[in-house]
């Protein structure tokens, strides 16, 4: 087993992460902490909340398609992972090959699908379930959206895959996409800098790894990005993007250009 530690002067927590595949082989663990400092969007960290999960939350994700033993590319297990950072909860990973899917994965997942994650004795599939099951178990920090605020920018994600998937430069995907961002952008002009204002929530950890494979993506088969004008959603992206916790849980952009290339050249 190979270990990589590092131990900051600030309290820390870890969370290892741990690569399965059918063939035994030794296990590698990582052990990555990270310092709570509070900063944008950031609540200060108690001590006392932080040590009640002492047990890591057990939590399925997509392998890399480039590089064995990296986390793949996927928003929504990217959603749990940073719900899970957020409310510094402790994970143990582990990366599964969804081209090969090992018979104990389908045992936990028969539809073969990930994120899936361990709350107790019973594993539990969907983001939106997840988060939630997590909010209710770990209410602290709360990460809560209130009811009126849970979809601003839900429909930035479908719009841009539909500009993604397009051949016809003139069949209107894009003037949508631009609509909702500029949609957006208004939001968080009036109620900003996160969704439900000083503090980031829920949507925002939805909404994040959507954004970040739209820029990959859009990026790399568009050669197409968010206009500049747009400056408080561009302000918004560069402020998540730079979190430690989603640096930590982030898809490296190779493996999200791969992975949208079926539905680009589908």
């Amino acid at each position: 087993m190979s270990t990589a530690k590092i131990t900051p002067s600030a309290t820390v927590l870890s969370a290892t992460i741990k690569h399965l595949s059918l063939r035994p082989h030794p296990t590698r663990t990582l052990f990555t902490t990270r310092i709570s400092v509070p900063g944008p969007g950031r609540r200060p960290r108690n001590p006392a909340i932080c040590s009640k999960a002492s047990d890591p939350v057990e939590v399925c994700a997509k392998e890399s398609i480039t590089t064995p033993n990296k986390l793949g590319d996927c928003p929504f297990t990217q959603r749990v992972l940073l719900t899970l950072e957020e409310k510094r909860l402790p994970y143990d990973l582990k990366l599964v090959n969804l081209k090969n899917k090992p018979e104990w994965f389908l045992s936990i997942s028969p539809e073969g699908k990930v994120p899936i994650i361990k709350l107790g004795e019973k594993w539990i599939p969907d983001s939106d379930v997840i988060t939630q099951a997590l909010e209710e178990k770990f209410p602290e920090p709360s990460l809560s959206t209130p009811p009126e605020k849970a979809t601003v920018g839900s429909k930035i994600f479908s719009t841009f895959i539909g500009f993604l998937k397009s051949k016809d430069s003139s069949d209107g995907t894009e003037q949508a996409l631009l609509n909702e961002l500029t949609a957006f952008n208004d939001y968080l002009q009036e109620n900003g800098p996160f969704i439900n204002g000083e503090l980031i929530s829920a949507a925002d950890l939805s909404l994040a790894p959507k954004l970040y494979h739209l820029e990959i993506a859009l990026g790399h088969y568009k050669k197409w990005s968010i206009p500049d004008s747009l400056t408080y959603v561009n302000s918004y992206m560069k402020t998540i993007f730079s979190k430690d916790s989603f640096v930590n849980t982030r898809a490296e952009p190779k493996d999200v250009i791969e992975g949208w290339r079926p539905k680009v050249e589908g």
